[in-house]
């Protein structure tokens, strides 16, 4: 398979990270992906895939590469290219440099390291004639927004019998991980000259009395909801907005309400509990007036730890000197998507998530590595979705 760039996960994790692809969702005037993807594609495309370059939106492309016998037991690995911003960083973020056996750069951890990963194992698999599936290699577009790449490969009927998304698990088998709900209460007070308390109503008190309220929800509610891989539930109130200046009673104030939820627990619940909470307040002060709506929710990922895809990656993990420990993951992925159209997915990559969007990004190249051994031995396993040894976390 004659090819000009080195089928090599190191070599490709720091092309990946040398192009800007800061999400423009997030980031103001962002390249986005595309650049990116089509260096990607083209990179499949003489490793021997079957590739397409689709677009998504202007600017924002997924890349689909397909190996292997086709429509065999096909299995998806999927990552994202999109990255956050890059002020405060303490290196440069697009000129990946190598210190004391790691990598530096923004995305060697989230997840450029793990989509490089997930590339060379599946090319190296087909070269090495130790493909007996199909594998479906999926770089999508804008997961650190609002996963409109995941959602579009979904919405155009990608199906496969399993997915692995090889975010950052530190090599742990990732089964679970949380969902979130992103609230917003606007509250409503009236205004008046900062004399009058007889006729205003401070709509930012209002929102300190919901404030502790939650406070109160989290303590004696959100603590007992607990999963032996994820933790408890949890809530924040990441900004507050409300006033005009500092002589007039704030008419208005909005909260918004970040809840991250484990399996089991819905959006609907959610916003549920939250207005019975506002209720309450209305009960104790007639003057209380708030509503509150979702603004955006994700799906916790749950699967059981003795899935067959779990226990196969477990085990492909320990046939390469790894631990091949079941873990979860407290940040969101695209894996919940998948699961949410009926394929099993879980997690597993290299790289710290505690990394991610960080002023200081690395991962460990003997991280790379070993991912890509291990996922190299999986996809070369006939039993992945039969399997029935048992992996209990």
């Amino acid at each position: 398979m004659p090819t000009s760039f080195p089928l090599d996960v190191l070599a490709l994790t720091k092309a990946l990270v040398a192009m800007d692809t800061r999400n423009p969702s997030l980031v103001p005037d962002a390249p986005g992906e595309s650049e990116c993807a089509a260096f990607l594609a083209g990179v499949l495309d003489e490793w021997g895939c079957a590739t397409v370059l689709e677009a998504v939106a202007p600017g924002r492309h997924n890349v689909i590469a397909r190996i292997g016998p086709p429509g065999k037991d096909p299995l998806i690995l999927n990552g994202h290219l999109d990255v956050v911003g890059v002020d405060g960083m303490t290196h440069s973020p697009f000129i990946p440099h190598e210190h004391e056996g790691s990598v530096y750069g923004r995305g060697t951890t989230d997840m450029k390291g793990g989509i490089a990963a997930m590339c060379v194992a599946a090319a190296s698999a087909a070269l090495e004639n130790r493909l007996h599936r199909e594998v479906i290699i999926t770089a999508v577009c804008d997961e650190e927004f609002a996963s409109i790449g995941t959602r579009h490969l979904l919405a155009n009927g990608l199906r496969a019998n399993g997915a692995i998304i090889t975010e950052p698990t530190r090599l742990a088998v990732v089964p679970a991980h949380k969902g979130f709900v992103w609230i917003e209460v606007a509250l409503t007070g009236r205004a008046a000259h900062g004399s009058r308390y007889d006729v205003g109503i401070d709509a930012n008190r209002q929102a300190a009395h919901l404030l502790v309220a939650l406070d109160r929800f989290e303590r004696d509610v959100l603590a007992t909801r607990t999963h032996p891989l994820l933790g408890r539930s949890s809530l924040h109130a990441p900004m507050i907005s409300g006033g005009t200046g500092w002589s007039t009673y704030a008419d208005s104030c909005t909260v918004r309400i970040e809840r991250r939820t484990l399996p089991g627990e819905t959006d609907l619940q959610v916003i549920h509990e939250v207005r019975a909470l506002i209720e309450e307040l209305q009960g104790q002060d007639v003057h209380f007036t708030a509503t509150a709506s979702i603004e955006c929710a994700q799906p916790p990922l749950a699967m059981a730890s003795d899935a067959p895809l779990v226990s196969a990656m477990v085990r492909a993990c320990q046939s390469q000197q790894l631990e091949g420990r079941i873990s979860g993951l407290s940040c969101w992925t695209d894996a919940a998507l998948f699961a949410e159209a009926g394929i099993p997915a879980i997690c597993f990559g290299p790289g710290d998530i505690a990394r991610a969007h960080s002023a200081t990004e690395w991962v460990e190249i003997e991280q790379l590595r070993a991912a890509e051994r291990a996922l190299s031995q999986l996809i070369s396993t006939d039993t992945i979705f039969t399997d029935t040894h048992s992996t209990k976390a």
